[in-house]
Order: structure tokens, then C-alpha cells, then sequence
């Protein structure tokens, strides 16, 4: 608790989790819903196991979804291409911690081998650490090249001038959970601001294309310098 109590929390008796259908139906159908699909690190999954499973939590998508926004991301290598090769009507990211652990698979260890298993397997996207964007910001470029979403997630993301400056080194979103906060936050950093007379003359969309591109300015550059040794810590 928020004043240094810990309580027991007794599921069964207390408040059982929702199921997967009853969270489609009761929360409001506008907001998205990124269905991790969670595996033990310590077991060896065998392919039948995993279709089994996967086929299990579609079957409730498919049937309960409607026109919910949907995307389907895991840190299991195998459970994020088979859930690509079961269906092709939502996205799937793959998620890592991009090199800030290391673990037995490789494909789970650094940022461009989750490039590679993305684009082996056709999957939209990756979900990084977002400490891993900041000690190998050279991987940005290269996930864009590779056509490739990028999002973050983790406790650097609470802090808004963390997110501003993914913001300008162009990670497509953001995971929170201090979601209204952040959002203020940030987007009064990335105010734009009002259009110079002086391109007045262009068309608008190009002129609002031009205005509302992130641009590194000196400041931005020395504040990220300041900035990156204290984050990747």
C-alpha cells in the first residue's frame, strides 16, 4: 500500500482474476488491449503445447475482440512466430530486454537478434527494455530500416524526459503506468510550436509536416549527453 502496509491477497476468496472473454466484455471496446502471451523462462515448451495454448487464447480473440484494437506480443521466441503463423489479423511484437539480461536463448539477448526474428517470422514489431534504446541507440535506425515498429517499456518510461527523448529518436510508443501524467507531461514538451510567416507561403501540409518533425536541437543533444549515463545505470 501507498503507506508502507503489505496485505495478503487471497484470490480465491478475495477478488478472482478475470478471465480473458470477461475482460472483453466489460472493458470499454475503444481501448486496445496488448495481450502478452506469457511462458515460464525454466520450461522447454514443446510446439504441440504452445499450438494448443495459443489456439486456446484465439478462439476467445477471435470470438470476443470485435472491433477492439488488438495486438499479441511475448518474450518467447516460439510463441511470438507460431502466434504469426496461427493468424494474420493482428499484429504480433516480439518482446525483449534488448541485452540488459542475458538469457540461455540468444534470440532473447540483444536488439538485433530480435530484428532477425522479426524478420524471419514476419512479425510487425519489437517491445525493448527501454534501458537497452539508450546503451544501443545505433539499433534504432537499423529497426527502421527493417520497416518494424518499435515500442519500450519499463520504470524509465515514468519519467518524461525519458519518453521525450525516444520521442526524438524515434520509438513509435510508449508503455506507462502513469499513463495521464506522462502524457501531460510529454506532450508539453513536444508543444510545437506556432509557424514561422516566413513558410507561410508553403502548402499546409507541408508546412505542418515540417513544423511538427522532431528535430535534435544543441540543447536536446547536451541534455541527452547529461542525460544517458544516469539511465542506462
Amino acid at each position: 500500500m501507498k503507506d508502507g502496509r503489505v496485505l495478503n491477497w487471497n484470490v480465491q476468496s478475495d477478488d478472482p482474476l478475470c478471465t480473458l472473454q470477461e475482460a472483453f466484455e466489460k472493458v470499454n471496446p475503444r481501448l486496445g488491449f496488448n495481450v502478452e502471451l506469457k511462458f515460464d523462462d525454466n520450461l522447454v515448451y514443446q510446439d504441440e503445447e504452445l499450438t494448443h495454448i495459443l489456439q486456446a487464447i484465439l478462439k476467445v480473440v477471435f470470438e470476443c475482440a470485435k472491433d477492439r484494437p488488438i495486438i499479441f506480443s511475448s518474450f518467447q521466441p516460439d510463441a511470438a512466430q507460431l502466434m504469426r503463423k496461427l493468424q494474420s489479423t493482428y499484429p504480433v511484437y516480439f518482446l525483449t530486454n534488448g541485452g540488459t539480461e542475458v538469457y540461455a536463448d540468444v534470440r532473447r539477448n540483444s536488439l538485433e537478434e530480435a530484428v532477425k526474428l522479426c524478420l524471419a517470422s514476419g512479425m510487425q514489431g519489437i517491445v525493448s527494455e527501454a534501458r537497452a534504446v539508450f546503451r544501443f541507440p545505433t539499433a534504432i535506425p537499423k529497426i527502421k530500416e527493417a520497416d518494424l515498429s518499435l515500442l519500450t517499456y519499463g520504470t524509465l518510461n515514468n519519467v518524461p524526459e525519458a519518453v521525450y527523448m525516444q520521442h526524438l529518436m524515434g520509438v513509435n510508443g510508449v508503455i506507462v503506468d502513469l499513463v495521464p501524467e506522462i502524457t501531460g507531461a510529454v506532450s508539453d514538451l513536444i508543444a510545437v510550436p506556432e509557424t514561422d510567416v516566413e513558410i507561410n507561403d508553403l502548402s499546409g501540409q507541408v508546412a505542418k509536416d515540417a513544423a511538427s518533425t522532431p528535430n535534435f536541437t544543441q540543447r536536446e543533444i547536451s541534455f541527452l549527453l547529461r542525460l544517458m549515463p544516469e539511465l542506462v545505470q
